[in-house]
């Protein structure tokens, strides 16, 4: 009797402590709440996010909505008591408040929060390895909220709550290409919806397949950019998750320095937020990072420490990567006998979260079946399996029939292989065709013998040669290179040098033309596809110069970065693009400059073979006084 008595003041002074811990102002809001029951999640939300982290708060709604059957509101309360201990590596709490929220959920057949519920086990069962429960839960909340034909703004997030767990579980699976595809859709769904958050959160998930799939910069630019979003909304979580992330590549490009004072700087925030989750990996890369350096005493502490806080918390899948590397850490110290215990356990782990990934997967699937059928149905289908299971294994026909089909699929893909090959050529001769005929108009071609035919008229025999000779030249280096994909960048120069000397003839000599080329650039090694900067010449001489009175001079400057870029910048002192614009609407005959619109073409196509991409980038340039100073052509070539 005593005991009880002691228990239930134990209890009233627990209830009277939490009273004074809740503000008068959030019991209004919550009396307010209860009056008015919205029944959405968003409508809840949009109320009680400021208070969704304060378990103390969410107990009191919890316990009030209880008392007065106000079910959504506890729903609710339920479930982000549930995200704050998954998110402080209290799982079985969090599993029991979400299968709490669950239940309830479905009682009401209030779906918002059936799937928000369907999600969050998902996400407490891939924290600790348990991939196909997981997934159970993940698809069945996407399937669940799909089915819904007009869809609120909560269930859209949902979904793609459901879309990018999905993918990480596929990440967990080592099935990198489908998860891309899910934080993919993900992603699309989440700009719609201007949320940031889901942005940052799917850039760091791709970033994790490309980091196991070796692609580092890759990986490493998408961190970044989710560190960015993450900073943007001043989200802690997300700032650890991203460090970490980003320290990991610098360990793997052996850029150690840089990714030990990461980490380090790191680690406090992480141990400030208290989930084992964070901060298991932050001191286990920290030790990687000291192993690198041969500090093997300081290694062993730090992923001692993370294969700790991993086993404490149950992050399977992290105390296997921490066994890995204790296992290469004792080889390196010659302690062999540890190195065996090490990488026994490493497998060990490997091997629970690959059954986790099986065996509870088909466990549950027998226990659904329990649930509708009964035992002995389970044991026919299950025998029935048996039988065509042992049918198709002896059976060669059925072995005849799938290599023949196989076959078959085979010469389907190799014939759409070969249409889209085809496409592709018809697309780049048609381009190459449509170049020629841009570099070949017959304005040019008239207006150039034109121009030679009045110095012949004239009796200027000398300047006709000259410039016939030039001409002819001209046109055979077209037609030669109209012939090639791609030719030296020193053949490309000559080119335009005869171009210009013919087109100088219609502006009596007055443009000066210079060519720079930078130290270190060799122009007959570098490629670039050929007849590339004749159009953009010609849109300086008729469009920004033509129009100009007194000096007129067109710059072709040629420069290389340590970025593996060719920079070719085409710099006018002619009118500008606004008086050119201005200028083309009173013409009558009005010059369109197609040939540059086919060389963007052309570029793009000959940039598919490199890790880059090619770049225009036009640069308006103006005097002190705001006066147009002509204009700025910058070509970024990759050339790998």
């Amino acid at each position: 009797m005593a005991i009880k008595v002691i228990c239930l003041v134990f209890f009233s002074c627990i209830t009277f402590c939490q009273a004074q811990f809740v503000p008068s102002s959030f019991k209004q809001t919550v009396d307010s709440l209860i009056h008015a029951a919205p029944e959405t999640y968003g409508e809840i939300h949009s109320v009680l996010q400021p208070y969704k982290s304060d378990t103390i708060l969410m107990r009191y709604l919890s316990n009030t909505t209880l008392k007065e059957n106000y079910l959504p509101g506890r729903t609710y309360a339920l479930n982000e008591l549930g995200r704050v201990y998954r998110n402080t590596s209290q799982y079985t709490k969090a599993i029991a408040l979400h299968k709490e929220a669950l239940e309830i959920a479905n009682s009401t057949n209030n779906i918002e929060f059936r799937v928000a519920s369907l999600n969050d086990l998902g996400v407490v069962y891939r924290r600790t390895s348990s991939i196909r429960t997981a997934m159970d839960y993940n698809k069945e909340a996407l399937e669940l909220a799909e089915s819904v034909k007009e869809k609120s703004k909560s269930l859209k997030k949902s979904i793609n709550v459901s879309l990018n767990c999905i993918g990480n579980l596929y990440i967990m699976l080592n099935q990198y290409g489908q998860a891309i595809e899910y934080f993919k859709r993900s992603m699309k769904l989440e700009s719609e919806l201007g949320n940031t958050l889901g942005m940052a959160i799917n850039y760091q998930n791709i970033g994790e397949c490309q980091e196991h799939l070796g692609e580092l910069d890759e990986a490493l630019s998408n961190y970044r950019t989710s560190l960015a979003y993450n900073e943007e909304i001043n989200s802690d979580m997300g700032r650890v998750i991203c460090k970490n992330s980003i320290g990991q590549i610098y360990l793997k490009q052996n850029r150690i320095t840089e990714a030990s004072n990461l980490l380090r700087s790191t680690l406090p925030l992480a141990e400030k937020l208290g989930d084992g989750f964070l901060i298991s990996p932050i001191y286990t890369n920290i030790g990687w990072s000291q192993m690198a350096t041969n500090n093997f005493s300081g290694a062993e502490e730090n992923i001692l420490e993370g294969l700790r806080i991993a086993e404490k918390y149950n992050l399977r899948a992290e105390a296997a990567r921490a066994n890995h590397l204790l296992t290469e850490l004792y080889q390196y110290m010659g302690d062999y006998k540890k190195a065996l215990t090490a990488n026994m356990r490493a497998y060990e782990l490997d091997e629970e979260v690959a059954n986790e990934s099986t065996v509870r997967y088909v466990n549950d699937i027998i226990f659904k079946y329990d649930s509708e059928k009964k035992n002995n149905q389970i044991q026919r289908l299950a025998q029935n399996y048996e039988i065509v299971q042992m049918e198709l294994r002896t059976s060669r026909t059925t072995l005849l029939i799938g290599g023949i089909a196989l076959a078959l699929l085979a010469g389907i893909f190799y014939i759409l292989y070969r249409q889209y090959q085809l496409k592709n050529e018809k697309k780049l001769l048609t381009l190459e065709q449509s170049m020629l005929r841009s570099q070949m108009n017959p304005h040019f071609l008239f207006n150039s013998l034109n121009s030679i035919k009045l110095y012949i008229i004239n009796n200027e025999q000398k300047n006709a040669v000259h410039y016939l000779n030039k001409f002819s030249k001209l046109v055979r280096k077209i037609l030669e290179a109209s012939s090639m994909r791609e030719i030296p960048l020193a053949e490309e120069l000559e080119t335009v040098e005869l171009y210009m000397n013919i087109e100088n003839i219609r502006f009596s000599n007055e443009i000066d033309f210079k060519v720079r080329i930078d130290e270190g650039v060799d122009t007959h090694t570098i490629k670039i596809p050929s007849l590339i900067l004749q159009p953009f010449l010609e849109n300086a001489l008729w469009h920004g110069l033509s129009s100009k009175t007194g000096k007129k001079s067109i710059d072709l400057h040629i420069s290389k970065d340590q970025e593996q870029y060719i920079h070719i910048s085409i710099t006018d002192n002619g009118v500008g693009r606004e008086a050119a614009e201005k200028l083309k609407l009173n013409k009558i005959l009005k010059r369109k400059s197609v040939g540059i619109d086919i060389t963007k073409e052309r570029l793009a196509n000959f940039s598919k073979d490199f890790q880059n991409s090619f770049e225009v980038e036009i640069v308006d340039l103006y005097h002190e006084d705001g006066t147009s100073a002509g204009t700025r052509i910058i070509l970024h070539i990759p050339t790998v």
